[in-house]
């Protein structure tokens, strides 16, 4: 991370808060305090605010702080619906053009998985997963669909880190990683689609699912909250 810029580690960082449920939907980020925290000032804290805003994490506000996206589970099916075209189309695509070296890359990015399955961070792991299938997107050699492949990748980012750790297991995350370098290496398209059909046609069903069930548990606590506060007190 040391040659990023300062705005693009503070945007990382903000990133992974995110993921672990430090900053949870709909919480607010206060300039000040975060940047007190993170020892920054609010100037590039708040360019940080605008990438992970175009990336659909968080909601800017007039005159108002940002806070953490909400998305409605339409808005998450539909951009599934996206992704999973657009990782299908990368993956034929790539088939006919990606180098040997680009395979390979793809090849080691899955060992690196497999090898520290059993001891990495779930946010790493996720960090690791995503690039594969963004190394996969350049492999198509189409500069347009490996950026409409970014910014859905990027939208989705939350949602598809929870329903990961809902299902993590060593056949996802490193068997089905296997199967579509093994298709790429062949270049066969049909065998490439297919596998990445296995790894992500459940997508929408899994992020659904946590995210119905994190809605109704900040439902809950909400209504806790209005009772704790209506409650009168005892003398």
């Amino acid at each position: 991370m040391a040659d990023q810029t300062l705005p693009a580690q503070i945007a990382n960082q903000l990133r992974r808060d995110i993921l672990r449920g430090v900053l949870r939907p709909g919480m607010s980020i206060k300039e000040r305090d975060n940047a007190d925290k993170m020892g920054v000032s609010r100037t590039p804290l708040r360019e940080a605010i605008r990438i992970l805003a175009t990336e659909g994490l968080i909601e800017l506000r007039p005159a108002r702080s940002p806070i953490v996206s909400i998305p409605s589970i339409k808005q998450i099916a539909d951009e599934v619906e996206v992704l999973l075209a657009v990782e299908k189309l990368s993956g034929e695509l790539a088939c006919e053009r990606a180098t040997d070296a680009e395979v390979d890359a793809l090849a080691e990015i899955v060992q690196t998985m497999s090898d520290k399955f059993d001891t990495i961070d779930a946010v790493e792991m996720f960090e690791i997963d995503m690039s594969f299938h963004a190394a996969l997107a350049q492999a198509a050699h189409n500069e347009p669909l490996a950026e409409i492949h970014g910014t859905f990748l990027s939208r989705l980012w939350r949602s598809r880190f929870l329903a990961a750790i809902q299902r993590r297991n060593r056949e996802r995350v490193v068997d089905h990683h296997t199967h579509i370098v093994d298709a790429l290496r062949d270049r066969d398209a049909v065998a490439i689609r297919a596998a990445i059909g296995v790894h992500l046609d459940h997508l929408a069903e899994d992020i659904i699912d946590v995210i119905t069930q994190e809605i109704a548990e900040a439902s809950a606590d909400a209504d806790r909250k209005d009772d704790h506060e209506t409650t009168p007190l005892r003398t």
